[in-house]
């Protein structure tokens, strides 16, 4: 089985590291492809286990398993390259935000689409994927596709499109709204007092222990805070402070908004290919 990844960007570097690090696939099986050629150059210097190609017409004939790592804006004049040199056995995995299964069958003319919503973590191995298979696709070509995804950590298989929108909004740009918490209490530490460095690792610190205590038990994040708050405490003026200012509702109307782009972009991406 030959992969192939076209687009050597943050994810698509991730998807091929991590799935030649598994040694899922031999050197030769496992291939990059990016438009630019000082990144094919760079990427030819390095030590990691994949093959870079310098064009299309190498490399799309011969794969099995073709992941689909560019920007959304590229979709349509990316897919009128490749559609003359695919075949219908192939697989194809799209890794782009709103552009949905149709539109990428229909631009490619072939039915094995697997439509998935990947997020940064993954590039230390700590990603969340969700995925939706064309009908198509076997079962054992499943499993093939779930030993890829999972090899930057866990996946999750959602039963519609809209769900993979949805999860754009919440495991997608979700750990942009993480790191905007953090940055926000990282300031409040430097505005007390504390160095750059300390504001760093106390807000860090919390954070990983935060989660290590939510993963290990089963109780609830309401339970937790009641748990580490008492009445008239400091934690408790915190909390009352946050939902003063209504913080609840503004985190889940920016998920909203993010699920609602998504949506928005297939749109987009499904009017380009009609024209």
């Amino acid at each position: 089985m030959k992969v192939l990844v076209i687009g050597a960007g943050n994810m698509g570097l991730t998807y091929t590291s991590s799935i030649a690090k598994s040694g899922y696939l031999k050197k030769e099986d496992l291939i990059i492809f990016d438009k630019s050629l000082e990144l094919r150059e760079t990427l030819k210097k390095s030590t990691e286990n994949f093959e870079v190609y310098d064009t299309l017409e190498d490399c799309l004939p011969i794969a099995d398993i073709i992941f689909l790592a560019v920007k959304p804006y590229h979709n349509d004049e990316l897919m009128q390259e490749m559609r003359a040199m695919m075949n219908d056995q192939q697989l194809v995995i799209s890794i782009m935000a709103g552009v949905t299964i149709e539109t990428i069958q229909l631009g490619l003319g072939i039915k094995k689409v697997v439509r998935a919503m990947p997020n940064l973590p993954a590039q230390v191995g700590k990603g969340m994927t969700s995925y939706l298979a064309a009908p198509e696709i076997s079962r054992i070509e499943l499993w093939m596709v779930e030993d890829l995804l999972n090899t930057t950590g866990k996946s999750v298989r959602v039963d519609s499109q809209m769900f993979i929108d949805a999860s754009t909004g919440i495991s997608g740009s979700g750990p942009a709204y993480v790191f905007y918490f953090m940055e926000s209490m990282m300031e409040a530490a430097k505005s007390m007092g504390f160095s750059d460095n300390d504001s760093k690792v106390l807000v860090s610190a919390t954070f990983e222990g935060a989660i290590e205590l939510f993963n290990k038990n089963k109780l609830s994040p309401d339970s937790w805070m009641k748990r580490v708050s008492s009445k008239g405490g400091t934690t408790q003026a915190a909390l009352d402070s946050l939902i003063d200012n209504n913080v609840q509702q503004l985190i889940h109307d920016a998920a909203y908004a993010a699920f609602n782009r998504a949506v928005e972009l297939g749109k987009e991406s499904t009017e380009l290919q009609e024209k």
